[in-house]
């Protein structure tokens, strides 16, 4: 088993040793695991060509490591715990032997639909047991899944199929989030219409609603497994094989699909979890986050399935029926440790302490918090109202790109500093460079924060746009790998980031390139150009702002701006509309024609008297009247 880090020390050990002698430490790490055949090589290649590869030569399977080697020794053991999404409805309990029989079932029913080893899949799906079950069959087969926030639009789900050259899909009819309903299907239908690649899609009858099967395409879940065993022999893998492709936004229009292998992802998820959050056998272990999000693959599923835990999938969202429901949930089950999002969190504290009357939360232990930086508010208020000034703050930082968690305490002990992430992880040089690349080696420190070498969790390239993956990471900053984010570092090395650096805003935890709205905004007829920035949200983190040039104006702009807010919703997803639109008559540009949109950004922030200078611009004039617009 995983050796956890249990003091200070040992916490100081074990970097010091990841960074001087990095094979020696991974390989005693990976050696934790069940192998087919032990790795040749533990690291080769660097960051010059992004080629590095991580036990090259071993062969496994990431499904033995979650499943089977566990049946013997806690086969009864709760794996899966699911709450749903409407209370008065009865959850559901997996052990891990039940669990095991399931994954293996299904694995057969997709080997007899014709899934073969190297096959694509995409799932867009509800917060459900299958669709665990579906990326466990799929990695168990050797098919790669693709995972879709069930969010996004029937476009986007088209773009990424396309992208991924996806066989097969598997979806459900629909669900609820709170108490609106999501037919998934009929989404899924729309998508479908352009994307021939598609032998079958698989849908798992979820909430009965009424679903157009089209004949030879669409199988029912229930049907395909109706006479499948519940054993399968896994596939054997090499460790640099895909293990799943996840696409994330970036500062162009195209979202790129980061794609994961098998073995260095596995021991690096399995590693982080069990430290980071301190992870005890008796735990209940619940993060909030969608398995469509990185934070899902790798802290709901794989993470605690590989150390044993017992994980909780919800189905549902915080407010219903009511803002208590989910410290009611930490209280039906006791859950120990709970990892969500500052959005969550500062939606929660806007509702005010009267939810959280009557409710224990004495079983907590450990929170956490990912997908965007914390403020110091709400992470004060987090400590003090639901931990109870009791539970230490894991505040994480890492990216779909890592793998697994890069920067973060390790609950109760490393030492916790509001809004910092604090500490690397063992593996992991965090630096801080200037704007020429230069590294700052003062303690005290600001600028953008790099990773000096590769650790096992990092991607290993975009999906067939490997020139792409080298210029978006490893070309700004030479021999590092470039994060995209700000960093700040104070004189004990603690790290806090203080946001991205390039054209990506981070909305709710959701990164959304503004290429990508701008390009969907664009699309209405009477559009002529936009320019999208983020602003500070109370409640999101950031907030999308759109300014809007138009040829002729809309005579109705109240209509004018619902039809952006619906084409943004159509192409991309609802999580992706603008919170602010502004239409201008035009957007201020160099002579060379390039939108300013560190100025956009600065009005959007309120910030009108750092603009800077203007006067060198196409069309100064404009700026004032943004301005003018933005302020009344």
């Amino acid at each position: 088993m995983l050796q956890k880090i249990s003091s200070h020390e040992e916490y100081t050990n074990a970097f010091n040793e990841s960074i001087n002698n990095p094979n020696d430490f991974w390989g005693k790490v990976a050696h934790s695991f069940s192998w087919k055949k032990k790795w040749d090589k533990v690291f080769s290649g660097g960051f010059e060509k992004a080629d590095y590869k991580w036990f090259e030569g071993g062969r496994l399977n990431i499904t033995e490591n979650c499943l089977d080697r566990y049946l013997e020794s806690i086969g009864d053991k709760t794996a899966i715990i699911w709450e749903p999404n409407n209370p008065s409805e009865k959850n559901r309990q997996l052990t891990y032997r039940e669990l095991h029989e399931e994954v293996c079932r299904f694995s057969n029913a997709l080997e007899k639909t014709g899934v073969n080893k190297g096959d694509t899949v995409c799932l867009y799906m509800p917060m459900i047991p299958e669709l665990a079950i579906a990326m466990l069959a799929c990695a168990r087969i050797g098919a790669i899944h693709s995972i879709v926030f069930g969010g996004f639009s029937a476009q986007s789900i088209a773009d990424r199929i396309k992208d991924a050259e996806c066989k097969w899909m598997i979806t459900a009819d629909g669900c609820f989030r709170g108490d609106k309903p999501l037919y998934l299907k009929k989404i899924v239908d729309e998508a479908l219409e352009q994307c021939p690649s598609i032998q079958k899609s698989i849908v798992f009858n979820r909430s009965n609603f009424d679903c157009n099967m089209k004949p030879g395409r669409d199988l029912w879940w229930a049907d395909i497994i109706k006479d499948c065993t519940t054993t399968h022999d896994s596939a054997i893998m090499e460790s640099e094989d895909p293990l799943f492709i996840l696409y994330t936004s970036g500062s162009t229009g195209k979202p790129k699909g980061v794609l994961h292998t098998i073995a260095g992802y596995m021991v690096y998820a399995a590693y982080t979890f069990l430290n980071v959050f301190q992870y005890k056998p008796e735990q209940i272990y619940w993060c909030t986050a969608d398995i469509g999000w990185v934070t899902g693959h790798s802290y709901i599923v794989y993470g605690p399935l590989l150390n044993g835990a017992t994980t909780l999938i919800y189905e549902g969202v915080p407010q219903f029926p009511d803002w208590g429901r989910w410290w009611d949930i930490i209280d039906k089950y006791k859950v120990n440790i709970f990892y969500t999002a500052p959005t969550a969190i500062r939606s929660l504290e806007a509702q005010g302490t009267n939810w959280l009357k009557r409710k224990s939360l004495l079983s907590l232990s450990v929170l956490g918090t990912v997908g965007e930086p914390i403020n110091e508010e709400a992470w004060v208020w987090y400590f003090k109202n639901i931990g109870k000034e009791n539970c230490p703050i894991v505040d994480t930082w890492w990216q779909t790109e890592t793998g697994g968690i890069l920067i973060s305490s390790l609950a109760g002990i490393t030492p916790t500093k509001p809004s910092y992430a604090t500490l690397p992880l063992p593996g992991v040089e965090p630096i801080i460079v200037d704007a020429n690349g230069n590294e700052i080696i003062e303690p005290i420190a600001e600028g953008n924060l790099c990773i000096r070498k590769s650790w096992p969790g990092q991607a290993r390239t975009v999906y067939k746009d490997h020139k792409r993956f080298i210029q978006t990471y490893f070309t700004t900053y030479p021999g590092k790998y470039f994060t995209g984010d700000g960093c700040k570092r104070d004189s004990n090395g603690n790290y806090r980031i203080t946001g991205r650096v390039d054209d990506v805003i981070n909305v709710s935890g959701h990164r959304i390139g503004t290429a990508e709205v701008e390009n969907a905004i664009n699309e209405h007829s009477e559009v002529y150009e936009s320019a999208v920035v983020g602003f500070p949200h109370a409640i999101k983190g950031q907030g999308i702002f759109a300014f809007v040039s138009c040829q002729p104006h809309p005579n109705d702009l109240i209509l004018f701006k619902q039809e952006v807010l619906n084409i943004v919703a159509k192409i991309i997803g609802p999580f992706a509309k603008p919170d602010r639109i502004e239409i201008v008559s035009g957007l201020p540009k160099t002579r060379s024609g390039k939108i300013m949109r560190r100025i956009l950004r600065k009005i959007a922030e309120g910030e009108f008297d750092k603009v800077g200078d203007v006067t060198t611009l196409l069309n100064p004039e404009v700026v004032e009247e943004i301005i003018k617009k933005v302020k009344t």
